[in-house]
């Protein structure tokens, strides 16, 4: 299990770097210009099979964002993974105080990202939901291991 923590960080810490990446581009390039690299990534895909569910819901995401939900997603996506980047360090130097602010961070996310889902029911949210509360039950398990062994691994 130890090892699936140490996977779990690490991808998170990928997760966290793609999602401020992403999060600037969605800042920095227009809504049109969104639209227009959709269509050439998927383009190809849907010629071949024009029934393509993933091309298709490509497409029906980048079209739904309006000027409002782009910049919303452009900040929460940065914020989100800046904080990423901020936790998995502490986890990484097995820090004590990472393990409960890991916790409580990720639990608030998984609260507003609920909540956000409840206005968008958008299938992006209930895939970080998902990621964050697996990612919370790794993150319990080593900090309880922790506590209790009172030393590092």
């Amino acid at each position: 299990m130890h090892r699936l923590f140490l996977i779990a960080i690490w991808v998170k810490a990928a997760v966290g770097l793609l999602q401020m990446l992403g999060g600037g581009v969605l800042l920095f390039v227009s809504h049109s210009r969104l639209i227009a690299i959709a269509v050439l990534l998927t383009q190809p895909e849907l010629v071949e099979d024009p029934g393509d569910s993933t091309a298709l819901f490509l497409r029906h995401s980048i079209e739904q964002f309006g000027p409002g939900t782009q910049t919303f997603a452009s900040i929460y996506l940065m914020g989100h993974g800046l904080i990423k980047i901020v936790l998995v360090a502490g986890l990484l130097q097995r820090q004590m105080w990472s393990y409960p602010t890991a916790l409580a961070v990720l639990g608030a996310f998984v609260i507003y990202q609920c909540y956000r889902y409840t206005e968008t029911h958008s299938v992006w949210l209930l895939g970080f939901t998902a990621l964050d509360i697996a990612f919370m039950l790794l993150i319990g398990r080593e900090y309880r291991l922790k506590r209790r062994s009172g030393f590092a691994y």
